[in-house]
């Protein structure tokens, strides 16, 4: 049987949108992907993402050579070419926590102003519950004058940074927000290639769903965190602690890893908006407050471990091994390294930095305010404490002899508990982890 082809637009070249276009064309979808930065657009048509993201290049490069993804600047050329059109722009928190809807309603009105006949409009960014009943309030203002017919679904994406590609193509299931059985079909033949679970819901709920993952997840991060500061003060390892927990069906091992917290764009700014949808429904998420606190506190502990350690941080250089929020990724939006430079520079420490992928970033955000380091060899030349930031795999392969012979004083602080005490320990380093006093005591 020969697979239909469904014409596609993808409004916003960002993480989830690039990400979003390139995987369908690779299944064989014709797609626009459109976005207004003419200077972002350039560099993607020649196979060049704007942002770091493991098999992406290639996979853009592909299927461009192929004629099945183009660019454009303007949402017209995208919806005259296509039948479902995703949305995928930023939603970004106001003060007030809030997301900011500003982008997705001027794309909606844009997409009513150049639709003819049916299309299918898609919420891919992360939105409020509700925000679909307000698209569809917008188009019936906007249809009264015109005989366009469109509708409205919501697919909420779960595509984690450094490892999207691969979560596009083997998902944990597919969400379908969908309000007649027309945009339901359209949605499951888009998908049906890769073979996943496929919850049909309506719009609201899946909207929910997104919101309520992102909220359970960051909670459970935050959960283990609260733990390790009760490992710290009784002398129990929290990697024991968390493997008992995870070793439970009804829990399981993800998101169990103590450290500095999550950061990246996703989970603190929907979390954030998450506690402002319940507050506007009537109800206190104090739940979601607490996971916010402990999130935050994670950094400030660290940031006393190595106080603890060094005794006054003044005059002394410290190097941050990571800056991006997680492996995989240049993003440096709410990363913890930000808050933790900030806080060692209020402490007038010397801070020097480095990161695999995202020193380009960084170098335009943090200009003069620290070093940047070539390699970690020379992160470590003469450096009082190496703080871990970020798990980069890489970072398990140095030369930690060497490290520490460039060192002035041997010190590690573990924010990602990513070494084993019990080799740091041998090698002669002062090592500090989280929640792991007595670690390097454990055997087996």
């Amino acid at each position: 049987m020969k697979k239909k082809l469904i014409p596609l637009c993808v409004v916003g070249a960002g993480h989830v949108g690039l990400v979003t276009a390139a995987c369908f064309a690779e299944l064989g979808h014709p797609v626009v992907c459109v976005d207004q930065d003419r200077a972002k657009l350039r560099g993607l048509q020649k196979g060049q993402p704007w942002f770091y993201e493991p098999d992406l290049a290639p996979l853009l490069k592909r299927n461009l050579k192929a004629g099945r993804i183009l660019f454009a600047p303007r949402i017209s050329e995208g919806v005259k070419r296509s039948l479902v059109i995703f949305i995928a722009v930023g939603t970004p928190p106001l003060a007030s926590g809030d997301a900011d809807l500003t982008s997705v309603e001027q794309v909606v009105r844009e997409i009513a102003g150049s639709a003819s006949g049916y299309r299918l409009i898609v919420e891919k960014s992360t939105v409020p519950v509700e925000t679909g009943r307000k698209i569809q309030e917008t188009l019936r203002q906007i249809s009264r004058k015109s005989k366009v017919e469109i509708e409205v679904a919501s697919n909420p994406e779960f595509l984690r940074e450094g490892s999207a590609v691969h979560d596009f193509f083997h998902p944990d299931r597919i969400v379908l927000g969908v309000g007649s059985p027309r945009a339901r079909e359209l949605l499951e033949n888009l998908y049906r290639p890769l073979n996943a679970p496929m919850l049909a819901t309506d719009i609201q709920s899946a909207e929910l769903i997104k919101h309520a993952s992102n909220a359970f997840l960051a909670t459970k991060i935050s959960f283990i965190n609260a733990v390790s500061v009760l490992c710290d003060r009784v002398g129990a390892d929290v990697e024991k602690v968390a493997q008992g927990l995870g070793l439970d069906s009804r829990i399981g091992p993800a998101f169990l890893r103590a450290g500095i917290g999550y950061g990246g764009f996703c989970f603190p700014k929907d979390l954030e908006a998450f506690i402002r949808i319940a507050e506007k429904l009537g109800y206190d998420f104090d739940l979601l407050k607490a996971t916010r606190r402990i999130n935050e506190e994670q950094k400030r502990i660290l940031v006393e471990k190595i106080t603890q350690a060094l005794w006054n941080l003044k005059g002394k250089k410290i190097g941050l091994l990571g800056l991006a929020f997680k492996p995989g990724t240049d993003d440096l939006r709410f990363a913890p390294s930000l808050e933790i430079i900030q806080a060692l520079r209020k402490a007038q420490a010397r801070v020097s930095v480095h990161d695999p992928k995202a020193m380009g970033a960084a170098r335009s955000l943090l200009k003069e305010q620290v070093t940047f380091a070539k390699t970690v060899y020379d992160l470590a030349r003469g450096a009082d404490c190496l703080v871990v930031v970020t798990e980069w795999g890489e970072f398990k392969t140095l030369d930690l002899a060497r490290i520490k012979r460039l060192m002035r004083n041997p010190l590690i602080v573990d924010g990602r508990n990513f070494y084993d005490p019990r080799v740091m320990k041998k090698l002669g380093f002062q090592y500090a982890a989280i929640g792991r006093p007595n670690a390097e005591a454990i055997s087996g």
